[in-house]
């Protein structure tokens, strides 16, 4: 006789993994959540958006790459899940909408219940800094088709936003300012390349550079910042025209979705320097400035556009938030390009 268990699948071991990340999901908890026995389906109580005039539901998915072979090689689970949450809901944010719940999926050879558990947790502590429930997820045991100690995760997310206060390339006028919002690091893009230059320079994930703080492996694995609360805020503290998330792409590719096609955002390269990570990716991997500026975030992970008389209150109100933030270029007669002086 044969069975499940012998095909490689331990359904103890994913019941053991839900209990363990129980307490972790609940941190996420928005009022609006309706309990589910069953366990099925997530339940969102959707009176809450009866005072919207015309809401608009916005959805985003995402995952996080090849970055989850950086954690799975450092064996550092617990941080991962923040890196997914920050790339599905700061999409969602980009046209001015309030993230309001969210759900995971992850895919291993093993289900081992302490490491799921802290994956899950990641994402239950990303979603509690974006205001966001985790309202449900799933975990699949694939033997065979994945190592056990591999595994990938991806998640999406439903938001929503008053459709007369929706963000975007038709508010953006010229003569508005670029305003750039630190990135916390590499984010989760461009990890391909990453692997690539730790490869073909033989680098080791413990090693250590003058130019960072901490060994390459920790910088790497640095989890994607998340400004879903803080752009919220400013848009209802000043008149925020657009904003554009920057991932993969870069600056340049980005910054254009956010533009009107008779429009560019003059970009000014000498307003910031790049973490130091970037230069020591750029130098070991001999990558010349045009691949780093379209695969990497340089330091900028997200850009909003904003009149010049709103410069000042942004800067500030971006300041008390502890979100460092600067003039990275102004909005100019064009063609819907973002580019370099």
């Amino acid at each position: 006789m044969t069975s499940y268990a012998a095909a490689g699948v331990d359904i103890d071991a994913g019941e053991r993994a839900v209990e363990l990340m129980k307490s972790k999901v609940a941190r996420s908890r928005r009022p609006e959540v309706v309990d589910d026995a069953s366990g099925f389906a997530g339940l969102f109580d959707a009176s809450a958006l009866l005072s919207y005039k015309r809401p608009l539901l916005t959805t985003s998915t995402d995952g996080v790459g090849t970055k989850v072979m950086l954690a799975q090689a450092l064996g550092k689970h617990d941080t991962i899940g923040i890196d997914l949450v920050g790339m599905v809901v700061d999409d969602l944010v980009v046209c001015g909408a309030e993230p309001l719940f969210m759900t995971d999926y992850i895919a291993c050879g093993k289900v081992v219940p302490e490491r799921i558990a802290e994956i899950v947790g990641g994402v239950a502590e990303g979603c509690r800094m974006a205001g966001c429930a985790l309202i449900g997820g799933e975990t699949a045991e694939h033997p065979g088709a994945m190592g056990a100690d591999e595994y990938d995760l991806a998640g999406a997310a439903t938001g929503v936003v008053e459709a007369e206060k929706m963000l975007g390339q038709d508010r953006v006028r010229e003569g508005d300012v670029v305003l750039a919002l630190a990135s916390s690091g590499v984010h989760s893009n461009g990890y391909s390349l990453v692997r690539h230059i730790i490869k073909i320079a033989g680098l080791s994930l413990e090693a250590e550079f003058a130019e960072l703080d901490r060994s390459l492996g920790e910088e790497l694995l640095e989890p994607t910042r998340i400004y879903s609360l803080d752009c919220l805020e400013l848009a209802r503290s000043v008149d925020v025209h657009a904003y554009a998330h920057i991932t993969g792409g870069g600056l340049e590719g980005n910054l254009s979705r956010s533009l009107p096609p008779t429009l560019d955002a003059l970009l000014d390269r000498s307003s910031w320097t790049p973490p130091a990570v970037f230069e020591v990716l750029a130098g070991h991997g001999k990558v010349a400035q045009a691949d780093m500026d379209r695969t990497f975030n340089l330091g900028v992970g997200m850009a909003a556009i904003v009149p010049a008389d709103a410069v000042d209150r942004s800067l500030a109100l971006l300041k008390e938030r502890d979100l460092p933030a600067w003039v990275l270029g102004e909005v100019v007669p064009g063609t819907g390009q973002a580019r370099y002086r």
